[in-house]
């Protein structure tokens, strides 16, 4: 067979994929892990994540200094971190260790390794400094967050106050599961060992007054799989995870009294991450005891997150996470150029009286009007559900989550909501709401064409009875028999006549 000549003759040197991306490398007390980001924003993705489970803290309580197994393993992978990151363009490289390296006699002689090994610079945290940039992980992803930020790692928990936007004052204590382990035989041992180290922390006392209490950390992140599957819950997202105080004291009661047999059952979890799990539960269940918040919510950024969303000025932190996302998506999947922010007002008027949290979620839905054009036409509704539906952005619930999706599934023709995850999370007037702002949106797309700055000499307004459509200027020609058809069909849902005007 010959050989088909590649273009341009001799073959080309493949560069790295991305230029100014960010890597931060996070050696954990129990995992290590690789995260790039593709920059500095306020709503970065991830093109990047690795983790491997070293458990650097095991025994640590008892020898005072890292697993010498541990060590090794983190030593292989911090080279193929280090090389990866570097090969994929990484402009920014940051090393951050926590509990165990600070912690460890010989942690300053495994810091000094690392650096001088790899020629970067390794920042080992303090317990506040790794709690203050926790919080600022949840607040990256719920800005709204009020209550009591908890970040359990294999070494250590940092509890850290947050409300209004702010972070207090953050207590670190060695109440994580590898430095636990030698009470995981003698549950009441393990109780009274907890509830000593949160009694030295005098504000957990005060209670949350209300608030919450949000989970950050891996094995903590363990815990919200296996209720979502214990519960066939049928949105598996963990971020903005959310359960009643009560229901969550009694599963993590349950959890923490379970055998590693028994757990093994469990499809959702790995098993290098199963002997931490019932430690895990039964140190967030006395939290739970002791604060009394109103409800846990599980939070999938944290000391990563948190350590970018620390590198943004004032006013970048301020921006809504959703709507910055929703814009960063729309500018990367353009089309012919519309501009969810014409549309979003154009569509304004039909909605006047909304409350402010949805017309934040009509507003991301506008910027994401013109998600699925590149989609076969036959799934395109489909394919723009569960796009919105799993997208990893922050800023949102999961009914919120579920609210967006039925919107852009309604913009692409969608109709019937036969789906569980959308019943199960959303209210009849919710659904309709959806429809609505998707039928909206179906209107404006198709008298533009997809096209910025053509809505401007047309107008969509509320008569009285009647959903009127004023064309005015060329607009006029872009009328046509889809136009009516989209307009007729926003009238019916609105309980209107439809009236088209020259203006």
């Amino acid at each position: 067979m010959r050989s088909v000549p590649r273009r341009g003759g001799a073959r080309r040197k493949r560069g790295p994929a991305r230029r100014g991306c960010v890597a931060v490398v996070d050696i954990g007390s129990n995992s290590l892990r690789l995260v790039i980001y593709d920059g500095i924003r306020r709503s970065p993705v991830t093109l990047f994540n690795e983790k491997v489970m070293c458990g650097l803290g095991r025994g640590l309580e008892r020898t005072g200094r890292l697993d010498p197994d541990g060590v090794e393993l983190a030593r292989a992978n911090l080279q193929r971190f280090v090389a990866l990151a570097r090969s994929l363009g990484a402009g920014r490289l940051d090393v951050l260790a926590t509990a165990a390296v600070r912690d460890a006699s010989d942690g300053r002689a495994f810091v000094s390794e690392i650096q001088r090994r790899h020629r970067l610079k390794v920042q080992v945290l303090g317990g506040p400094e790794e709690g203050r940039l926790s919080a600022y992980g949840v607040l990256a992803g719920i800005p709204e967050a009020s209550g009591i930020v908890g970040d359990l790692g294999g070494g250590s928990v940092e509890l850290v106050p947050v409300a209004g936007g702010q972070v207090g004052a953050a207590a670190t204590l060695p109440l994580g599961p590898l430095r636990l382990a030698d009470y995981a035989e003698d549950d009441r041992k393990l109780r009274d060992a907890i509830d000593k180290q949160l009694g030295l922390v005098p504000w957990l006392g005060s209670r949350v007054d209300g608030g919450a209490f949000y989970a950050v950390g891996g094995a903590w992140r363990a815990l919200a799989r296996i209720h979502m599957e214990q519960t066939h819950y049928p949105l598996h997202i963990i971020q903005h995870y959310t359960l009643p105080r009560s229901e969550a004291e009694d599963f993590l009661d349950i959890i923490a009294r379970q055998s590693r047999k028994s757990l093994e059952k469990i499809t959702t979890v790995s098993r290098k991450r199963l002997d931490v799990v019932p430690i895990a539960a039964r140190v967030l269940q006395r939290l739970l005891r002791r604060t009394a918040p109103k409800q846990l919510v599980f939070s999938a950024y944290g000391l990563r997150e948190g350590h970018l969303f620390s590198l943004l000025r004032g006013e970048a932190q301020r921006e809504d996470p959703l709507l910055a996302a929703c814009a960063d998506l729309a500018l990367t999947n353009r089309r012919f150029g519309a501009d969810g922010d014409e549309v979003f007002v154009w569509t304004g008027a039909l909605f006047a009286g909304e409350s402010a949290e949805r017309r934040r979620l009509r507003h991301a839905a506008a910027l994401l009007g013109d998600l699925a054009w590149h989609e076969h036409p036959d799934y395109r509704a489909d394919q723009a559900l569960h796009t919105v539906l799993y997208m990893p952005v922050a800023g949102l619930d999961h009914a919120e989550r579920a609210w967006l999706a039925a919107a852009i599934y309604v913009r692409y023709g969608g109709n019937e909501f036969n789906y569980e995850v959308l019943q199960a999370l959303l209210d009849e007037e919710a659904l309709e709401a959806a429809r609505l702002a998707g039928l909206a949106l179906r209107l404006a797309f198709t008298l533009s064409g997809g096209v910025a700055g053509l809505l401007g000499r047309s107008k969509l307004a509320l008569d009285g009875n009647t959903l009127a459509l004023t064309l005015g200027g060329d607009s006029a020609k872009r009328y046509g028999e889809s136009v009516q058809r989209r307009l007729d069909s926003l009238g019916r849902a609105l309980g209107k006549r439809t009236e088209v005007r020259r203006g």
